[in-house]
């Protein structure tokens, strides 16, 4: 079973972790050393905000771990030296939007209380807790089976963009809208990939969303459906929605899951060979 750990650092040093390509560091002496020796790839992570936040604003899973001997951080290059050599890179599984931090962080008073001994592995029932109070998050392992298609479909369409390093999330606000599922590419950008899933409802809706995420933001816009939705998508494209006619993506549904498995079987290979 994989380990939880608890990261911490004020606001700026996670902003910037994230910007830098989720990367974080430890000091290269005492319990951070002895910590760092013990992390695993596949381990959990949770991102902890310190003072005024004090609480998880996301997690993620530990991929690879090394030691740098050149500055990375602005501290760091200010500084002139190294000072958090021992590193680590992590894929990001759920992160609060930047806006969002303070009012829909996670903590608990037991979390609180370990923070205070810096970077350190935690139970797993106390690591599941700050996990579970943030809406539709899930780690359970029979739980994608009671799922309907329209929930499958996004939640493989984010573990896609997890696998190529994206910041996803589903339910993304657009104004009194919400997304089916994002990928961002840096903490606090706008969407750059943006999925919507029809499976047997309004489409007309789905394409008016799609159009206003391309105007607002000029992200790339896709829409997941069955193959029979192929003509009326078109239809509407030549007429209604004739603007994002060029740069809508259609993506037939058994697509998602191929897409999903190349990826999985990429990561796979690169972890064999030792690139990842």
């Amino acid at each position: 079973m994989p380990r939880w750990w608890l990261a911490l650092g004020p606001v700026d040093n996670w902003v910037e972790a994230f910007q830098k390509g989720n990367i974080w560091g430890l000091k290269g002496s005492g319990r951070p050393e002895l910590a760092w020796e013990t992390i695993a790839p596949n381990d959990k992570v949770l991102f902890y905000v310190t003072l005024p936040i004090s609480g998880v604003i996301g997690f993620g899973t530990i991929r690879t771990k090394f030691k740098q001997d050149k500055p990375l951080w602005a501290q760091e290059v200010q500084a002139g030296k190294v000072l958090w050599p021992l590193r680590f890179e992590f894929d990001i599984d759920y992160l609060v939007p930047r806006e969002q931090w303070k009012e829909h962080s996670a903590s608990s008073e037991r979390l609180r209380t370990i923070s205070r001994g810096g970077f350190q592995a935690v139970d797993e029932d106390i690591a599941l807790e700050a996990v579970s109070k943030f809406e539709g998050v899930s780690l359970g392992e029979a739980e994608p089976q009671r799922l309907s298609e329209h929930s499958r479909l996004i939640e493989s369409l984010l573990e896609a963009g997890r696998l190529q390093k994206f910041i996803v999330q589903k339910e993304y606000p657009m104004g009194n809208e919400r997304l089916d599922a994002v990928w961002r590419r840096v903490e606090g950008s706008v969407p750059t990939l943006v999925f919507e899933v029809q499976i047997g409802g309004d489409t007309y809706h789905a394409l008016g969303k799609l159009k206003h995420a391309f105007d607002i933001w000029n992200s790339r816009i896709f829409l997941v459906a069955r193959e029979q939705e192929r003509g009326k998508v078109k239809s509407l494209l030549a007429g209604t929605f004739h603007e994002i006619q060029t740069h809508l993506r259609f993506i037939e549904v058994s697509q998602v899951q191929d897409l999903v498995k190349q990826k999985r079987a990429l990561r796979d290979l690169e972890s064999k060979l030792g690139i990842i």
